[in-house]
């Protein structure tokens, strides 16, 4: 056997938030590998529609790690904002009912106390915004920092700038560790990569590699299918959902769920969402799905009743119980640390993460209390 590839950090997963983390551990100094076993983005975040959003959390830990995502999504704007695809388009939350603006603006008075841009919409500002938009709305916020990338571009890019050695097509099957415990590195089907720390950003199966290191992590797929109109001229011109699209986001439901989430691509296609259900890996087609997502955003922009959907597609969305990620070190593995478990808004949330972790490796203090994030903090319910 060759002799094995050593580094600083191995992190085990191509998606986004591996991207991220390689990105900004190799800008702090370190040699970095990413492993995966598939393509780039060959995960969550290929199925996913790119959402950069402040809009859909409510104050605490993620919105902040969402705020701290938002102004290093903008730097990376500047630095390659052609080339992932990133559109400050900003978001539209929309009430349907006199009582749910009421919610709304109580929601965004907090986010704002928090730090985020959110600007109450009367009616006829509302259709200034979107002409399109089924009449007799009461209003809505407008959210200026929500923005959009082309996720899988956004991956390749990053990890292209970061300069680590990328190993696609490579399956971790075993945590090298020494007689006390410490991570030592990763055993894969084509060799062993040595390291003295290995992030765990495998998205929805963060609990196998978890597992492989001796913890546990509870992570589960949540189900999420998107439906993809014929193209179109741009009639929809922010990312539009309707208020209860954020309960939706925080249920701890199993069954199927849908809220409308609609928005216009530079592309030309409609993109529709969103919906959710835990029924494992299931990659079937389901019908009941798209047709509700279809009513939804049928009743939001009623325009589209008249316009075909021409293809949809699914991807799995790593949940955690408390709807919180993973993200810091696993004190029961030194030298393990986790970067997964990010639901649907991981794209969003990868580059305060990737940041966040690189300052874990590089031994700085971290922008944000990680406590809310500790890998570890489900040990007693899942024993």
């Amino acid at each position: 056997m060759a002799n094995p590839l050593t580094c600083d950090v191995v992190v085990v997963g191509a998606g986004m938030t591996g991207a991220a983390c390689a990105l900004y551990a190799a800008r702090s100094g370190l040699d970095v590998v990413v492993v995966d076993r598939g393509p780039v983005a060959g995960g969550t975040t290929g199925a996913g529609e790119g959402n950069l959003l402040v809009s859909d959390k409510e104050p605490g830990p993620e919105l902040d790690l969402a705020l701290l995502s938002n102004r290093l999504w903008g730097e990376l704007a500047g630095e390659f904002g052609e080339f992932i695809e990133y559109e400050a388009k900003g978001g539209v939350v929309v009430a349907t009912s006199p009582g749910g603006l009421t919610a709304l603006e109580r929601l965004a008075a907090a986010q704002r106390a928090a730090g985020v841009l959110a600007e109450p919409v009367d009616g006829d500002a509302l259709y200034r915004l979107e002409p399109h938009l089924a009449p007799g709305l009461p209003g809505a916020v407008h959210y200026p920092q929500d923005a959009q990338v082309m996720p899988a571009l956004a991956a390749a890019r990053l990890l292209r700038a970061s300069g680590a050695r990328l190993l696609t097509g490579r399956t971790v099957t075993g945590v090298l560790r020494t007689p006390g415990g410490a991570v030592l590195g990763v055993r894969t089907d084509h060799g062993d990569i040595h390291a003295p720390a290995l992030v765990n950003a495998a998205g929805t199966w963060g609990g196998e590699i978890a597992a492989l290191a001796g913890a546990t992590l509870p992570v589960l797929p949540r189900r999420g299918f998107v439906l993809v109109t014929e193209p179109l001229p741009r009639l929809v011109r922010h990312k539009v959902y309707a208020a209860d699209y954020v309960a939706d986001v925080a249920s701890d439901s199993a069954a199927l769920q849908t809220s409308p989430v609609v928005e216009g691509t530079a592309a030309g296609p409609v993109l529709i969402g969103a919906s959710r259900e835990r029924v494992g890996f299931d990659r079937s087609f389901s019908l009941p799905a798209l047709r509700a997502l279809a009513a939804h955003a049928t009743r939001l922009f009623p325009f589209l009743a008249d316009v075909h959907a021409i293809r949809s597609y699914l991807g799995f969305r790593p949940y955690l119980p408390d709807h919180l990620p993973a993200v810091g070190p696993d004190p029961r593995v030194p030298g393990l640390l986790h970067a997964c478990g990010h639901e649907g808004a991981g794209i969003g949330l990868s580059t305060g993460t990737g940041h966040l972790i690189a300052q874990l490796l590089t031994a700085r203090r971290p922008d944000l209390d990680l406590a809310p994030f500790r890998p570890d903090r489900f040990a007693e319910e899942v024993s």
